[in-house]
């Protein structure tokens, strides 16, 4: 059985700002066990290739009301109605081979283990004491594989239309999944993109908190988008920061993909309301031959002053050159679509 340091492990001196979080977490942890809350484990989906996979699971403590309520559809606000489970043993089993690993401050566990799965959709086992199993998807991509999608999500596939300031906060703590809207043509543009690329990944990047990856996966799956592993991350303090920084999370994910999946050309899909952009071009000029070209969709004039950029020109979808790479710009999915059926990236 092999072992895997916990991923919240380190020597270094925590930042005072997490040493708070995490005595205040020991404490309402050990009140809740007293009360009778229980482990429960929530697997996210995964990806690798033959040979290892990527797991990204969280165990928290929930009442038992709660747990039966984990698959249902509720506000951004209930899943996070409970406690994190700090360095907790946890066996994975990959394959034939088990794993025995133990969560971060944070309940996380985010690990790459060696494991023999086929190409396609495979699973693996993921247990704690106290703790039902579960098992979390793994999306192992075809080492002849040489095409995948990287996707944004607010504003990219899901219709935000709020001021940038209140939009975490409103997705995450107010707004019932039900009520997010589909950016009009993109589910169409992505299952063409899979059917012309049998295999290809499709990875869904966002700033958004892993507390709600229940609720976007659901809305992904709603609305037919290709289903894909969800790289979110954790909201709060880190080991040397007051907040995690948005803009990092995408650059390191990125970078890591690169290295991954070093003959994959990736399809960057963003929009023009942040940094996607420049996050893009940066990735594009320092690893060109993983990336085959970027599709921006543009906002309109009033939805770029919510995000909180500047509103680009009205018009026709267009293609522009940055980078050395084709950068296809319209303001849906269908505009991309006729910019790019006749392409190479098609």
């Amino acid at each position: 059985m092999a072992v895997t340091p916990a991923g919240g492990a380190s020597e270094q001196r925590l930042h005072r700002a997490a040493r708070v979080e995490d005595a205040l977490n020991k404490m309402v942890e050990r009140r809740l066990r007293q009360r009778g809350w229980q482990p429960v484990i929530t697997a996210y989906t995964g990806y690798g290739a033959p040979g290892w996979a990527r797991v990204m699971a969280r165990i928290v403590l929930t009442r038992g009301a709660e747990v039966r309520k984990q698959r249902a559809k509720v506000r951004g606000w209930r899943s996070f109605t409970t406690s994190p489970v700090h360095d907790a043993p946890v066996l994975i089993r990959v394959g034939d081979q088990v794993h025995e690993t133990r969560t971060d401050r944070s309940g996380y566990v985010d690990c790459r283990l060696t494991g023999d799965l086929e190409p396609g959709w495979a699973s693996v086992r993921i247990s704690t004491e106290g703790a039902a199993t579960v098992e979390a998807p793994v999306r192992v991509v075809d080492p002849q594989v040489r095409f995948g999608v990287v996707s944004d999500i607010d504003d990219t596939v899901m219709v935000t239309a709020l001021p940038r300031p209140l939009l975490a906060a409103w997705n995450t703590f107010v707004l019932d999944e039900h009520a997010r809207a589909a950016v009009p043509g993109m589910a169409v543009l992505y299952e063409r993109l899979s059917q012309a690329h049998p295999g290809a990944p499709f990875v869904y990047l966002s700033t958004g908190a892993w507390n709600v990856a229940p609720a976007l996966t659901r809305f992904l799956s709603r609305h037919l988008y290709p289903a894909g592993p969800l790289l979110l991350t954790d909201w709060g303090p880190t080991p040397d920061r007051w907040f995690r920084s948005g803009q990092e999370h995408k650059r390191a994910t990125l970078r890591r993909l690169a290295t991954e999946f070093p003959h994959i050309k990736w399809l960057l899909i963003g929009d023009d309301g942040q940094h996607d952009q420049e996050l893009y071009s940066e990735f594009a000029h320092a690893f060109p031959d993983n990336v085959v070209a970027v599709a921006i969709r543009r906002l309109s004039p009033t939805q770029a002053v919510l995000a909180g950029a500047i509103p680009g020109p009205a018009g026709d979808p267009e293609v522009v050159g940055s980078g050395g790479k084709s950068w296809f710009t319209a303001p849906d999915g269908a505009g991309l679509w006729s910019l790019l059926r006749d392409t190479d990236v098609v």
